[in-house]
């Protein structure tokens, strides 16, 4: 079955997100840095934010159980764009061109929902997408299939082959391979591209 829809991750495929990136305002060494993300802001606590926690709630139990980093926690909400470089190199421009042959695109992200109103208008591409399913806002998260079967509601229940997903985590690709997806890893632009044009996408 060809594709004819593409649904595209956003952190790390379309947006420069990076944790390590604010914290190196932060902290005085890498190292120091390192074992902040390791240890206290790990990547299992941020899952709480994209499964519905806000950034207020989900910090007040960390902060009490490492009330010397109170601050360091609380930037993660508070400082949530320095954590962004822009948009990953040449993912834009791919997008730009599906759009102008008027492939229809979507995206399902694991995403705090607190600052997503806001990021639509600092990342303009995210208003291309016909529908953003934001883990967040609805309380699911990849790779659970039900945010997948969530997300084929919202393009209108295609079959899963005729859908294109592309994502930087294994895990979340595994899960979508199990229901029926095409799928990409995405590493580089470059390799995207290549498998948009073998699927006659651009």
């Amino acid at each position: 079955m060809a594709v004819r829809i593409v649904l595209f991750d956003l952190g790390r495929v379309v947006l420069d997100w990076d944790p390590a990136r604010l914290y190196s305002k932060i902290f005085e060494t890498p190292q120091e840095r390192d074992m902040f993300l390791a240890d206290v802001c790990t990547m299992a606590w941020h899952t709480r934010h994209d499964a519905g926690e806000s950034f207020a709630g989900n910090a007040k139990p960390l902060i009490a159980e490492h009330p010397h980093y109170e601050d360091h926690i609380l930037a993660w909400g508070q400082r949530w764009f320095e954590m962004f470089d822009g948009y990953v190199d040449g993912t834009p421009d791919l997008i730009a061109r599906l759009q102008a042959r008027d492939v229809p695109l979507y995206a399902l992200s694991n995403m705090p929902a607190d600052p997503w109103e806001e990021m639509l208008d600092v990342f303009p591409v995210l208003r291309v997408f016909r529908h953003v399913v934001v883990s967040g806002e609805i309380g699911m998260v990849k790779p659970d299939p039900a945010i997948y079967h969530y997300a084929l509601a919202k393009m209108n229940n295609p079959d899963p082959a005729e859908v294109l997903f592309i994502d930087d985590s294994l895990n979340n690709i595994q899960a979508a391979d199990a229901l029926g997806f095409q799928t990409h890893h995405f590493r580089t632009a470059d390799g995207l591209e290549a498998t948009l044009r073998s699927e006659g996408l651009i």
